[in-house]
């Protein structure tokens, strides 16, 4: 299946987290026990890979890549590796996906799965759930894409992330980056 290009859309503009909020939050999100897996590793994604909601529901099981020492989340090219506290979370929930799968379809391999047989989970029900763990979804995400095209060229973060290579330059700018001169390409020669 091939993957599709996020265009990235702030339609209010909202302030972003502040980076150590985000990274408590994502702390805050690891070291909760009592939440349900589903929702920590959807906000973990959110947190980690500014990813939208409409694209993690999209998620399969098949997207995660785990060859028993580190995971990769299949997000754009090349498939993103995973911290590790954020790798063993994400193994814990692959375990117990059947035993929380309402109605289980067994042909069906949704990374969070709905209700109904075959469909994924709805938007507006893991947007709850990441507001039941105090993260506020867009805030989050404006926080983390801003975060990583500061840190890596903007074509880069793209590629690996999937989003439209026009909108995380537009990004970089934003956020004050400096990599307007970045040559994407081949540099070895």
């Amino acid at each position: 299946m091939p993957r599709l290009t996020i265009p990235y859309r702030a339609t209010t503009n909202p302030q972003p987290m502040g980076r150590h909020q985000r990274l408590t939050a994502l702390r805050r999100v690891l070291d909760h026990d009592a939440a349900p897996l589903r929702s920590r590793a959807a906000a973990a994604l959110v947190l980690l890979f500014a990813q939208p909601l409409t694209r993690i529901v999209c998620l399969t099981t098949d997207d995660i890549l785990d060859d028993g020492q580190q995971v990769h989340l299949r997000l754009g090219a090349p498939p993103s590796p995973l911290p590790e506290p954020v790798a063993d979370l994400v193994r814990d929930y692959l375990r117990s996906l059947p035993a929380h799968t309402p109605a289980v379809n067994l042909s069906a391999h949704w990374l969070f799965p709905g209700r109904r047989p075959g469909q994924p989970v709805n938007t507006s029900t893991l947007r709850d759930a990441l507001r039941d763990l105090g993260i506020p979804n867009q805030r989050a995400r404006t926080s983390a894409i801003r975060h990583l095209v500061l840190r890596a060229p903007a074509p880069v973060i793209a590629k690996a992330l999937g989003y439209h290579d026009k909108t995380a330059t537009r990004l970089v700018t934003e956020a004050g980056g400096t990599w307007s001169r970045y040559a994407p390409g081949d540099h070895t020669r």
